[in-house]
């Protein structure tokens, strides 16, 4: 019978904060920015989600609901770092892991009872690892299938650990709000509950023909996940298709050195990810969003695969140029993406400067990976630093 947990970091974001500053336990905390800027709710300590805070809500909400709460804006590269470490304490307990995000993940136990034990002992190790290593708590569900492991981890949150024996998927999950089952979400539930439908195992036993009538193709799926069947395998991470960076400005502006200053340091972020990979990009993907919420990307397709920031910038340069040239409006958000992936390099096709500038940005990589991002950084990002005034037009 297989066994499949699933590993969920606890407040991943505001765990790591604790981490580094201990005074902030046992305090509502939350992670996502200044509370003068225009963000959401990156995350929220178990504290703060007492008060009704929640991932996803304006800061501004946030803050009405519970001014005592600690606002902090965070640092990526904090959590990306206890994120490799992470999955590095998966990866020494098994071969498959597949992650969720930075902070969560589902590994294949199956088979391991003679190296480490049961599954749920081997669960309490994984937890104890990360705890004593990283210094946060981790939560953990146990099942034979991925849907029912993870349905287990989030009611076993915070610290804690959920194992559902085989045979007894469909009577753990029957009690259960249908939102608690992965698939279900706010507009499938209004669905469900406007024909009687409010738990799992409602939903379990209603009849497929009638659930097609709502959701067509769907139906088959919410209906074997609400009785615990689910045969999918714990796979690792596919290659990417493509890697982006996006941001929206605190104020919306229209200031050419300012947003040529962030799209030269999402590019910077995309081209490290891209080297980081081992991969090269072929197309370049400039995205606005104006003030008035109208988007538009604009692409190009360059003759050789790159790995280079200065290409991916000076591409997106162009193009955001182009844009704004065509409609003069103040710009809300601005992004990059590169696709058309490809793996490895052909040196005799690269000329000189272009050899320079990837040595130049794995230097700058080396230097970065130990001192963090903010370490070293262009003229062109200067900007950004300076503070200049994004209303100006």
């Amino acid at each position: 019978m297989r066994r499949i947990a699933h590993i969920d970091l606890d407040a991943f974001f505001v765990s790591v904060e604790r981490a580094l500053n201990p005074e902030l336990s046992g305090k509502p905390v939350v992670v996502g920015g200044h509370l003068d800027a225009r963000g959401v709710v990156s995350c929220a300590s178990y504290e703060a989600r007492a008060y009704g805070l929640r991932a996803g809500m304006p800061l501004t909400t946030a803050h009405r609901i519970c001014p005592q709460a600690v606002f902090l804006r965070g640092s990526f590269d904090r959590y990306r770092d206890a994120s490799v470490e992470f999955f590095g304490i998966l990866a020494d307990f098994v071969p498959d892991v597949e992650p969720l995000g930075l902070d969560e993940a589902y590994i294949d136990l199956t088979g391991f009872e003679s190296l480490y034990g049961p599954a749920r002992e081997t669960a309490s190790k994984i937890k104890s690892r990360i705890k004593d290593e990283i210094g946060i708590t981790a939560s953990a569900g146990i099942a034979s299938s991925k849907v029912v492991a993870k349905v287990a981890s989030s009611l076993s949150k915070p610290d804690g650990i959920i194992e559902v024996a085989p045979g007894a998927e469909r009577e753990f999950l029957a009690p259960l709000p249908l939102t608690k089952l992965p698939c279900v979400g706010d507009k499938t539930e209004r669905v469900l509950t406007a024909v009687g439908i409010n738990t799992i195992g409602q939903l379990a036993e209603a009849p497929p023909s009638f659930l097609r009538q709502s959701f067509g193709a769907m139906a088959e799926l919410l209906h074997r996940y609400a009785n615990g069947i689910d045969e999918r395998k714990v796979q690792g991470p596919s290659s990417p298709k493509s890697i982006s960076r996006e941001t929206t400005f605190a104020r919306d502006t229209l200031d050419r050195r300012f947003l040529q200053a962030t799209l030269r340091r999402l590019s910077e972020e995309v081209g490290a990810e891209l080297r980081a990979n081992g991969k090269r990009a072929r197309c370049i993907t400039l995205k606005l969003r104006y003030a008035d919420f109208k988007s538009i990307t604009r692409s190009q397709t360059l003759n050789e695969a790159s790995e280079v920031d200065q290409a991916i910038f000076e591409v997106g340069r162009e193009l955001m140029e182009k844009a704004l040239s065509q409609r003069h409006k103040l710009v809300r958000l601005i992004g990059i993406r590169v696709s058309s992936l490809s793996q490895g390099k052909q040196l005799n096709m690269l000329d000189a400067k272009t050899e320079r500038l990837e040595c130049l940005n794995r230097a700058i990589d080396r230097i970065r990976s130990k001192y963090g991002f903010a370490a070293i950084e262009s003229g062109q990002t200067l900007p950004l630093r300076e503070g200049i005034d994004q209303q100006k037009c």
